[in-house]
């Protein structure tokens, strides 16, 4: 229910921003994400549980676009490339979440007063920051919601999306049993190539942005692709602890940077206002963070999980063909 949640926002959430503004929409979804957080825990059964992630991840998604409309609008404003440091800062808020959880956990704190705290530092935070959202750079006209045509240079970009999301998903939730079942790695180092990967991303988007601006967006966007392609290549070849988590590092670095510098060069496009173009690609992107995992399980089935990371690899190597034809 929650990705299902975040792929009916896609082609909404586009319009609303472009109709309304990302500042306002920015504000709204992002609170009705806490409250939807906070009913979660409240959540007495199934049904309602369901509900409650559906409207989950309905929210994120729509506070995603809009936020990342107004990076955009920062970014325009800076007049340097600034988006990567937006996502770094979505992953540092990860790895907080991940330490908060437990901690709670830890505490044996029910989830419902868990979930409660959370949503209450988010509604202090919006009502903390509303009033310095940055205006739209740049309003259009959207008097009636339309599914979003992507011309070809945003299909283009959403296709690199698409390829990169295909190794983010595999990398959250394969990571774990390729160590286990792959690596043979013991109980307590299971999880160390995913901190190794999530480490690699954050760091990396923090110093991205410095480095697009020396070699230029196609440049940076194909080493990525070769980088995903060479970690997973070495984590493949190699399966021992050492070399797995250097591989699974590599992945970091090179996953680091292609989905902010997307969705930047996205915001700019020629036929399709920052936030319906933010959603068109987005929709594409998002089909390969729920296809990746899939693709994993079923490969993995008929094969087993090296050939699946195999495939996956061949990811990183699309983005580096793909990235050739980048007008930028």
């Amino acid at each position: 229910m929650l990705p299902l949640g975040s792929m009916l926002a896609l082609p909404l959430s586009g319009w609303l921003v472009t109709r309304f503004g990302s500042r306002k929409i920015a504000v709204y979804a992002v609170s009705f994400y806490a409250l939807t957080l906070f009913s979660i825990g409240l959540a007495p059964g199934i049904a309602t549980l369901a509900a409650a992630l559906g409207f989950f991840g309905f929210a994120g998604n729509m506070g995603g676009i809009a936020i990342n409309t107004q990076a955009i609008n920062v970014e325009t404003k800076y007049g340097r490339k600034i988006m990567a440091s937006f996502h770094g800062l979505w992953s540092l808020a990860g790895f907080t979440a991940a330490g908060i959880g437990t901690l709670m956990i830890g505490r044996d704190i029910a989830p419902m007063t868990h979930f409660a705290i959370v949503s209450l530092l988010i509604l202090a935070g919006i009502g903390i920051s509303a009033n310095y959202l940055a205006p739209d750079a740049q309003r259009h006209k959207a008097s009636r919601w339309r599914i979003p045509r992507p011309d070809r240079p945003l299909i283009l970009l959403g296709l690199i999306a698409f390829c990169c999301m295909s190794c983010e998903g595999a990398m959250f939730d394969w990571s774990g049993i390729y160590f286990q079942k792959i690596i043979g790695a013991e109980k307590d180092w299971i999880g160390i190539g995913y901190t190794a990967f999530m480490s690699a991303m954050t760091a990396m988007r923090f110093v991205a942005d410095k480095i697009t601006g020396r070699i230029g967006i196609r440049k940076l966007i194909r080493y990525s692709g070769l980088l995903i392609a060479t970690g997973l290549g070495i984590a493949i070849a190699f399966p021992t602890l050492l070399w797995g988590t250097t591989g699974f590092f590599l992945v970091g670095i090179g996953v680091s940077s292609v989905v902010p510098l997307v969705y930047s060069e996205a915001g700019r496009s020629k036929s399709l206002s920052p936030g319906i173009a933010l959603a068109a690609i987005s929709g594409i992107g998002f089909l390969g963070f729920l296809i990746g995992p899939p693709l994993i399980g079923i490969v993995s089935g008929l094969f087993s999980l090296r050939i699946s990371f195999l495939i996956i690899s061949i990811m990183g190597i699309a983005i580096a063909i793909l990235s050739r034809k980048i007008s930028a």
